[in-house]
């Protein structure tokens, strides 16, 4: 109840932690191992793409903003939600956004690339977010996990292409401040003597 996400107990008794914390308890032990494995399998390249920092950044927007998003979308449930399922789906996407083409072996068995391991799991996370709103496994974090990725990526691209954009009108503006004296050419400077002469 402190530590896991409790819908009711964010939105009434404002235990702000629980989209934060709700992240790091698992439903047992194989449900974690898997989870690990997920974020070994898909996370390590996205860190040596992205670097640590924005890695760690993106994943805890994904699985804060998945805990937020379930906490407002069913502000009034008493059920607790553990896992970080959210953010990892979140992982999920960026490496079938960053990496589309690239084969993935779904169950160990079945060969797709890795945009349509994304849309495939989407779709169940939608489906069974519709259908089965009370089946022990919040699909919902699920859903929303992608959907934070998704923008978040898009947003930092927009963020990143703004940023450029200022540079060059800053470096515009120095570029006003200062005059530029034309020197002549080298050919018309005598050269330069070592040793004094």
């Amino acid at each position: 109840d402190w530590r896991g996400l409790v819908p009711y107990s964010v939105s009434h008794r404002f235990f702000l932690w629980q989209p934060l914390t709700f992240l790091f308890l698992g439903g047992g032990f194989f449900r974690l191992a898997f989870n690990l494995l997920v974020l070994w399998m898909f996370g390590c390249e996205l860190e040596r793409v992205w670097g640590s920092r924005f890695f760690l950044k993106y994943f805890f927007v994904c699985g804060i903003g998945a805990g937020i998003f379930v906490a407002l979308m069913t502000s009034s449930s008493l059920v607790p939600t553990i896992g970080g399922s959210g953010a990892l789906y979140g992982v999920l996407l960026a490496n079938g956004v960053l990496f589309s083409d690239r084969m993935i072996l779904l169950w160990f068995v079945l060969a797709m690339r890795a945009k349509h391991f994304v849309l495939i799991i989407g779709a169940f996370a939608l489906y069974y977010t519709l259908t089965l709103p009370g089946s022990g496994i919040s699909h919902l974090a699920h859903l929303s996990g992608l959907a934070i990725g998704y923008i978040y990526l898009r947003g930092w691209g927009h963020f990143r292409g703004l940023h450029r954009r200022y540079l060059e009108w800053k470096l515009k503006r120095l570029k006003k401040k200062f005059r530029v004296i034309d020197g002549g050419n080298d050919q018309d400077k005598p050269p330069y003597i070592h040793g004094g002469e």
